[in-house]
This record gives structure tokens, sequence and C-alpha cells, in this order.
């Protein structure tokens, strides 16, 4: 492969990773939100109450940092901490009502952003941007 051709490949994945990015920006914005607010809600949307360390494993966070996120949540009333009726090391989040309602709309309004930009692409080649995405940041990885 040619070098040249991998460094404008890595050039036109890190535009359009900030190109998304932003718009992601935009779209946690309109609901109040900062991005990482937002994936921890659209997080718990899907999968419901989950333990907070959990969470921050999940969007990548560190644990002194899920902490302070969800301490932001739950101060605008959007998340409840509970505790775990088995282990007291464990604390579970969860959704409010208010919050529940706030990201149903935000990520529904999201999940049509986001498919606007992949309008314009056809399934297989959605298929295979996906395969190699995942082959790159595999070989990154290593």
């Amino acid at each position: 492969m040619e070098p040249a051709a991998c460094l404008k490949a890595v050039a036109v994945l890190i535009k359009a990773h900030d190109s998304v990015h932003s718009c992601i920006k935009r779209d946690a914005a309109k609901a109040g939100l900062n991005p990482t607010e937002f994936s921890v809600m659209e997080l718990l949307l899907h999968k419901g109450a989950l333990p907070t360390q959990e969470i921050g494993r999940r969007v990548l966070i560190s644990s002194g940092s899920i902490t302070y996120v969800v301490d932001k949540l739950e101060a605008k009333q959007l998340v409840r901490r509970s505790p775990c009726p088995t282990d007291r090391r464990i604390t579970y989040t969860e959704l409010t009502e208010n919050g529940r309602a706030l990201i149903d709309k935000a990520f529904s309004r999201h999940r049509e952003n986001v498919e606007s930009l992949f309008a314009e692409v056809e399934s297989e080649q959605l298929e295979s941007m996906i395969s190699t995405l995942k082959q790159i940041g595999r070989k990154a990885e290593e």
C-alpha cells in the first residue's frame, strides 16, 4: 500500500471524526447536555439501570469522572442513584421520568441526524466501512 494513501486516509478519518463529533455536540447541546452526559443518558435509555462504574467503563471515562457526570445529571434531576440491595459497594444509576422524557426526544432527533449523515451511502458501502474501521481499530490497539 502507498504510504501517502495511508496518511491521506488518516487525515480523512480524523476530519470525518471531528465533523461527526461536532454533530453529536450540537445534538447534546440542544438537549442542554454535554456529549458525555448525552452518552450516559443514551446508555441508560437503552440498557436501563446500571452500576455507576459500569457506565463509566461503557462510555470510556474514569471512575472519578463518571461520579462527576452522574452528580451533574442528578442535580438536574435527570438520573437517580439507588443502592444495590445485595452489595453495599455497588450503586445503580437510572433515568428519572424527566430524564427519560428528555433523552427520548433528544435521541430521536439525534438518530434522525445520524441517519441523514449516511443518507447517500449505500448499505454495502456502510458495511464495508464498518468492517474496515474495525480492522484498523484492532490493528491500532496492538
